[in-house]
Order: C-alpha cells, then structure tokens, then sequence
C-alpha cells in the first residue's frame, strides 16, 4: 500500500461506483499495452487493505489473461519478496512494460477511486516503508484515508470495497488488452 503523492502525473482518475468505470479505465490503458506489457499486481492478503494488487492478479489469471500476470494471493508480490520480484522480471522479462497495480491512501473523499498515475507506483509508502518503485504506469485504488497520527491503527477497510475495485481493475485491464 502506497500514501497518494500529488506530484505524480495522474491520467485518470475514476470512481469504482461510476456504471462507466471499466471502459472509461480500459481505453486509457489500452494506449499502454504492447507485446512487452507484464502486469505486476502488489500487495498481501493478510491485510484487508492491503490485498488489492493480489486479487486483480487472481481475477486476471482465473479469466485466461493472456499477459504476464505476477502478483497473486497464491504468489503475492508483497514487501518481503518485492526486490526478488523485481530482479525476476529483470531476467525473465527484459525491456516490458510493467503495469503495476497497488492499494494506496489518500484523502478521506477520494476513498473508492481508481486512478492512473504516468509512473511507478512507490510500495508501502503510505506505511513507512521503503521499497523499490515498480511500473511504467501505476493503477492505483484509494482504500482508506491517510491519517498522520494514526497511520499504523487498525484500519476498517471493508473486503466488499476491495473486492468491487478488483473487479472493475481487472475487467477494465482486460477490456484494455482486447482493443
């Protein structure tokens, strides 16, 4: 999970409730998808908040995506394995373009929204935690404000949230791979 950060380029930014979502979000990304193109989904399930990345990586693989999907909740790409995950696909995957999808905060009225950043998404920044930036271009979904002076408590992020933000980022990902 990542803290939004205002200087990242956003290109769109679209609310998980609105009935245009997935196209809305597969057009924009279709621009991005080429022969190169991995998905790196982040996250982990032990935490509700948290476990964003690797259910778009199991709904993508469940409906026969036909890219690089890495991130799961069988495989999680999470922050303890992130920078093995990352020299995997610097060997595996030479010159992709990475598509990563993460769970971030942000401000209490942005919860529930999908955006897409032009750049990488930064790992438990929203956290404290310093781990690699992964992706040319980043979906992000809003699961919880930030709050400074809470920032460790347990948060009550509901899995229907998450579950109906999964669901439309992977329907929107493969719609995008499709045009």
């Amino acid at each position: 999970m990542h803290n939004k950060n205002p200087q990242n380029d956003v290109g769109i930014r679209v609310s998980y409730t609105d009935k245009d979502a997935v196209s809305t979000l597969g057009k924009f990304i279709s621009s991005f998808f080429n022969t190169k193109t991995i998905i790196v989904c982040i996250g982990t399930d032990k935490c509700i908040g948290d476990c964003l990345g690797p259910l778009v990586g199991t709904l993508l693989l469940n409906k026969n995506f036909s890219y690089p999907v890495i991130g799961t909740l069988d495989f999680p790409a999470h922050a303890v394995n992130l920078e093995k995950v990352i020299s995997e696909i610097n060997e595996k995957h030479r010159n992709s373009f990475i598509i990563a999808v993460d769970a971030c905060l942000g401000q209490a009225d942005c919860i529930g929204d999908i955006q897409i950043k032009l750049g990488p998404v930064h790992p438990g920044k929203g956290v404290g935690k310093a781990l690699p930036k992964v992706g040319d271009i980043s979906i992000v979904g809003v699961v919880d404000s930030i709050d400074v002076s809470d920032i460790f408590s347990i948060r009550s992020i509901r899995l229907n949230l998450i579950m109906k933000m999964a669901e439309i980022i992977s329907s929107a990902i493969i719609e995008a791979a499709r045009m």
